[in-house]
């Protein structure tokens, strides 16, 4: 079965761009929302996200807990955050690779703003018998384009979630 290397979802959330941006580009953060990850420490400490940032994040399905080394490839304020996940292990990131991307964009959307998250499966040197094998293995019988799919709806509906009932700043 031939594998799907990218999962596309997006969601409309009623706040500025700049807000949602600020939180998600905080890859401590990103816990709150998503179904896997438990949030993540940048290397350099800071908070502010850019392009070249190293952050490492926790993450958790099931009984498994592993510890993933993402860079930041983008950080436009508002409009673009992603990043690409290039070694993971237990508890160290010790085994590199190329495993997946990440990326977030935000574009005005009514009085809201439109979120798209979108994952892809960077593994393109794996033979897709063996992919698929590993994926059914780690998610208990997905491929990790159907598993990250529901994570990607799960993550966006939490942050709009999280967005609306915040505060406002203005």
């Amino acid at each position: 079965m031939a594998r799907t290397f990218s999962v596309v979802d997006s969601i409309v959330i009623d706040a500025a761009a700049s807000t949602i941006y600020e939180q998600v580009s905080n890859p401590a953060l990103m816990g709150r929302w998503s179904p896997e990850n438990r949030g993540a420490t940048v290397r350099d400490g800071g908070e502010q996200a850019y392009v070249g940032m190293v952050f490492d994040g926790y993450n958790k399905r099931g009984p498994l807990r592993w510890t993933t080394r993402c860079t930041v490839t983008a950080a436009d304020a508002g409009e673009r955050f992603a990043f690409k996940v290039r070694a993971i292990g237990g508890r160290r990131p010790l085994v590199p690779g190329r495993i997946a991307s990440w990326e977030y964009r935000f574009e005005a959307a009514g009085g809201g703003t439109r979120v798209t998250e979108t994952w892809t499966d960077d593994r393109r040197s794996w033979p897709d018998f063996l992919a698929n094998a590993f994926d059914r293995m780690a998610t208990r019988g997905d491929t990790f384009a159907d598993f990250q799919r529901r994570n990607i709806r799960t993550t966006l509906t939490n942050l709009k979630t999280a967005m609306e009932s915040a505060p406002s700043s203005s």
